[in-house]
């Protein structure tokens, strides 16, 4: 348990590390006249992500759930692959990046990195990271729970992020936009 107190720990601390990016880059979008949308869904985020964190370790000590060798090694490769593509997604973004939904007028989509791939990568590592961190040691409720409030949340996130890009269509993709950081 030392051990998966210390990976959640460390996945907190990368949380901290994305608030510190999110309040530089933040600034830089402001001095260029953003616009920020979506803050009513902003704090159910910040709730919901912590809340991930925190059951993590509540239902692994409370339920006393084992660590299974071949479902805890793969999820912990799926956490730090998550880690990398939300890293992957903050690189490219650059300055553009944040945990709000940010968009400074006249900048164009993002279509580099891992945007040329998919429309919103960094939330493929929120739906990665939110089934294996809790996997990685048998915390499935906490997993499942997780998975079905961040669905519902996602659904609005993504929904305000296209919206406040002027993305319409299936050929274009909504990189302008910050993932979330508490992705937290």
């Amino acid at each position: 348990m030392i051990w998966y107190t210390a990976l959640v720990l460390a996945v907190g601390a990368e949380r901290v590390a994305e608030l510190a990016v999110a309040r530089r880059t933040a600034r830089w979008s402001f001095a260029r006249g953003a616009v920020e949308h979506g803050r009513g869904h902003y704090p159910v985020m910040v709730a919901l992500h912590t809340a991930l964190l925190l059951g993590c370790l509540a239902e692994v000590r409370l339920a006393d759930r084992p660590f299974t060798p071949p479902l805890g090694w793969t999820m912990l490769a799926a956490v730090v692959a998550a880690q990398a593509l939300r890293w992957w997604c903050i690189r490219t973004l650059g300055p553009r990046w944040n945990t709000r939904v940010l968009v400074v007028p006249g900048l164009p989509l993002v279509e580099g990195g891992p945007y040329r791939l998919l429309r919103h990568p960094n939330y493929v590592a929120v739906v990665a990271e939110g089934v294996a961190l809790p996997l990685v040691h048998g915390a499935w409720i906490t997993a499942l729970v997780f998975t079905l409030l961040n669905a519902a949340l996602l659904t609005v996130r993504v929904r305000c992020e296209n919206r406040a890009l002027g993305v319409a269509g299936p050929g274009t993709t909504a990189a302008g936009a910050m993932p979330p950081g508490l992705n937290p």
